[in-house]
């Protein structure tokens, strides 16, 4: 939807103009899959896709909200904020208000209407993007100062205390934090974080949704999760680690005979993952983008043989995607079973890639893949309409 679309579709529904342009981006991490609950570093980057809010300040005690898509108001009383937490659609936003409130943010009556170009259920945090773009128009129209990061802090609050969804923070930390041409190295455990640039230069970056119904499967996320704590208890009787991200691969070789089956397995993930996060990172700063497309394809074989997240889509994505003359690399991203790749493609190449990778998955799995060129860009953005 266009920018005047939109704020037709706004006049239309509330019977005046929107005034202001609030956004928010969805992410793709680039490289560092399952080991931030393992004290791993990820490596996000704020895409072009973004939660976009064209609102207007109304004043007095009703929040009203519509969405592209999807017919009718959902109305907020700034009142009783917590009790709309059984909402389908609009308990993230109703959360984040909560939570502001709760910091003593005034909530000020206003009108809002979402045009998020995030895919829904993609695993590029369509959420986190709702969610920081609502925190962002809340704090500009109670006139109060704020900081980014401690907005990503409340928007993950309200995921996971309101909305009842467990996640952790690289979402909304890369949502609210993001940096046109950067991707940000994030300790999750400390928030500590640096801006690297994201320059691929004949490259660019191309996503692709596989289509299969996403739903992080909480049995096999909690599976995993068990293997590693597993893995890291019997691996302290020989070294004092805090964490299965401070072991280096050659520490790791000499441990491993403590583990065995799956657990040795996850654990081996993990460990060389962080490896391929600093290499990536290094590739990077030296402008290796040819590096970088081949620690993507490691980051995929790992996920798929070691980690065993990924699934016969995600597959056959990555697989159609590095036979491709003009593609460095591919990977899963996300928590995986479904959900999105990215892949490292020549510039003047993407048409014919997204046309022939397109067709093949389609003819393999029976339904079409969907594609989106992509740009790094900033976190948010405000802008007066």
């Amino acid at each position: 939807m266009s920018k005047t679309e939109a704020r037709q579709a706004f006049k239309e529904i509330f019977g005046a103009e929107a005034e202001d342009l609030f956004t928010a981006a969805g992410r793709i991490n680039v490289i560092g899959e399952h080991i931030d609950y393992c004290g791993g570093k990820v490596f996000p980057a704020a895409l072009n896709l973004r939660c976009n809010v064209y609102a207007r300040k109304t004043g007095g005690k009703l929040v009203r909200m519509a969405f592209r898509g999807i017919d009718g108001v959902v109305e907020l009383d700034v009142d009783k904020l917590d009790s709309y937490r059984g909402l389908k659609i609009g308990n993230y936003q109703a959360g984040v208000a909560y939570f502001l409130q709760e910091k003593g943010v005034e909530i000020v009556g206003c009108e809002l209407y979402y045009d998020c170009t995030v895919p829904f259920g993609s695993g590029l945090s369509s959420s986190a993007a709702i969610e920081v773009a609502t925190a962002v128009t809340f704090c500009e129209y109670a006139g109060v100062e704020y900081d980014k990061v401690e907005l990503a802090l409340l928007s993950q609050k309200a995921e996971n205390q309101y909305a009842g969804v467990n996640c952790g923070i690289m979402d909304q930390f890369a949502s609210a934090m993001g940096k046109k041409d950067h991707a940000v190295l994030l300790d999750c455990s400390t928030l500590h974080y640096e801006y690297v640039p994201l320059r691929l230069g004949e490259y660019c970056l191309v996503v692709a949704n596989c289509n299969k119904p996403h739903n992080l499967v909480e049995s096999k996320y909690n599976v995993r999760r068990q293997e590693v704590e597993t893995a890291l208890k019997l691996i302290r009787e020989k070294l004092p680690v805090n964490c299965l991200a401070e072991i280096t691969p050659k520490q790791f070789a000499e441990v491993k005979y403590l583990l065995s089956g799956v657990v040795e397995k996850r654990a081996e993930h993990v460990v060389n993952e962080c490896d391929r996060v600093q290499r990536a990172v290094e590739a990077l700063k030296n402008g290796d983008i040819v590096e970088l497309g081949r620690l993507l394809n490691e980051s995929h074989y790992s996920l798929r043989d070691l980690y065993e997240v990924t699934g016969k889509e995600l597959d056959m994505l990555s697989e159609l995607a590095r036979k491709e003359t003009d593609c460095l690399g591919s990977r899963m991203i996300g928590a995986g079973f479904g959900g999105c790749t990215i892949s490292i493609v020549k510039k003047t190449a993407v048409e014919g890639f997204i046309r022939r990778v397109g067709r093949a998955y389609r003819d393999a799995i029976g339904y079409s893949a969907s594609f989106y060129e992509t740009s790094i860009e900033d976190g948010i953005t405000v802008q007066k309409l």
